[in-house]
């Protein structure tokens, strides 16, 4: 979000962004007043512009389109999912058949798909399991799509386990830690609260796990909202405890107005649910210290014109 931000200060509107940044309707929505376009697709970016990829992380096949399409290109992936990027081509280079942990059609889950499609089969919960097929059952690795619920991974991983007992783990958890975090206090809030509220956008993978997680817990409702004149009054009806948080990437302000909201309805005193520190903290991306104009602008000169390209151009 900051390096939107930080690339339109630095080169001015319009900076396009493939995908929403992250899945949060109030951010796509106040950075498209500062003049970011999200776009779905890089042949929608017109050439000599800039482009910046989405936290979720893209395929190879997109930077070479962005290539192709003569546009400087920001990669803001998330360092996180960068990581099991990385994890996917290593193991791919070892030959191990890759059982990817996800839902299908999240752009997470085709972007890592993307860096090895011959050796990468997703796996879209235990009942995906018994149609799962592998070349060589002791050359088997799984890896997961960054915003699951632990235990919905873990239950998946559990399952590839009984049916391929060889089964190789990534060699560190890739289950985002602010996923992670909030997962484990909805737990603690769910245990007590008669009604738990996630603030965050129906696209957001680990803002709707959160809604699950809290029902698991035992919370007897859960909703998620975008703003807080989505709440309905009477989801307050007999309810004792509210519980309240946010999905990863939600500003804080949309849960200080949830927080507000409830208070005026009588539900003033706040405690606070703790489960972990954080203090992980990323550097921006590194293109956003190089003169991002310029090099889009030499590279319509290197190719001639500026109109569109053929996508059989190499």
């Amino acid at each position: 979000m900051i390096a939107v931000e930080k690339a339109l200060e630095q080169y001015g509107a319009p900076v396009y962004v493939r995908h929403e940044i992250v899945h949060n309707k109030y951010v796509v929505q106040t950075l498209e007043k500062k003049g970011a376009v999200f776009v779905e697709r890089t042949e929608e970016v017109p050439p000599g512009n800039i482009v910046m990829f989405s936290a979720h992380g893209v395929a190879p096949a997109v930077h070479e389109e962005a290539r192709r399409g003569r546009l400087a290109t920001i990669d803001a992936t998330c360092p996180l999912v960068t990581k099991v990027h990385k994890e996917a081509v290593r193991f791919a280079k070892e030959d191990y058949d890759i059982l990817l942990i996800g839902h299908e059609g999240h752009e997470e889950v085709i972007g890592t798909s993307g860096e090895a499609p011959d050796h990468i089969q997703l796996v879209d919960g235990p009942e995906d399991v018994a149609k799962v097929e592998v070349r060589d059952p002791a050359k088997v690795v799984w890896l997961s799509q960054t915003t699951l619920s632990v235990d919905e991974t873990m239950e998946t991983v559990d399952a590839l386990k009984e049916k391929f007992p060889q089964l190789v783990s990534p060699p560190s958890d890739d289950i985002c830690y602010a996923t992670q975090n909030r997962q484990l206090a909805v737990k603690q809030m769910g245990a007590e609260a008669d009604l738990v509220i996630v603030v965050g956008s129906r696209n957001s993978s680990n803002s709707k796990r959160l809604v699950e997680v809290a029902k698991l817990a035992g919370a007897r409702a859960a909703y998620l909202v975008d703003f807080a004149d989505e709440i309905d009054e009477a989801w307050l009806e007999g309810v004792a405890t509210v519980g309240v948080t946010s999905g990863a990437s939600v500003p804080e302000i949309l849960v200080e107005q949830v927080l507000e909201w409830l208070a005026q309805r009588g539900f003033e005193d706040v405690e606070i649910v703790k489960a972990a520190e954080e203090s992980i903290t990323f550097s921006l991306p590194k293109e956003l210290r190089r003169d991002l104009r310029e090099e889009a602008a030499a590279l319509v000169a290197e190719r001639g014109g500026s109109g569109p390209v053929p996508a059989s151009v190499e």
